[in-house]
């Protein structure tokens, strides 16, 4: 696989990344409420691993060409956004010290997520859309190899990038509980906006 196609999908991969969204939203709220920004980040990786195996598996394609299918997981998603935004504004809260943090929300974090960047239908069309173009059948890996190393290089960049913005933020507010229960606000009504936003996109097509 050529090394000019690898670099020029890792510079689009890192201008998607670093572009405001749900991600984002979630690994600040995370980070403000747990120990530690890495079960945020972790979720979200594995939420992307899911969605480049479905992709180099060529499941992804039928998904996409299968209006029911994929208006089903748009509402799945656009709904767990939604769901997720709203417990995020009702409970806003400060960040904690690793003594006041349950044992088990790094687990609970890492599940939503996954599910905040695995049940994202933009980010699987996006995959299709993106993926094909730095692939090529004459190379001698194979295409389903060839998706995977792009997807590890997008997790990568998804990896280093949110637990550097969990991280600042996190350090940033530490010492500011009144604006980090604005700012996880904030990340909460974006969730939500995002999810009804999904929805609308849905009924209108």
């Amino acid at each position: 696989m050529a090394a000019s196609s690898i670099a020029a999908f890792w510079a689009i991969a890192f201008l998607l990344v670093i572009v405001p969204g749900p991600d984002w939203a979630f690994t600040i709220s995370a980070g403000l409420r747990g120990r530690s920004v890495l079960p945020a980040v972790g979720g979200i990786v594995l939420g992307y691993a899911a969605m480049t195996a479905v992709v180099a598996a060529g499941v992804g394609v039928i998904v996409a060409r299968t209006p029911a299918f994929l208006s089903a997981l748009t509402v799945i998603g656009g709904l767990y956004l939604m769901w997720h935004g709203t417990t995020t504004v009702a409970r806003p809260s400060a960040p904690r010290t690793p003594a006041a943090t349950p044992a088990r929300t790094g687990r609970a974090t890492l599940a939503r997520g996954m599910g905040v960047s695995g049940l994202n239908p933009k980010g699987l069309l996006l995959f299709l859309a993106l993926l094909p173009q730095f692939t090529s059948p004459r190379w001698t890996l194979p295409l389903a190899g060839q998706f995977g190393l792009l997807g590890l290089v997008f997790m990568s960049t998804c990896a280093v990038s949110y637990f550097c913005l969990g991280s600042f933020a996190r350090k940033i507010l530490l010492a500011r509980p009144a604006a980090a229960r604005a700012v996880t606000r904030f990340s909460g009504a974006a969730m939500i906006i995002i999810g009804a936003l999904l929805l609308i996109d849905r009924l209108i097509a």
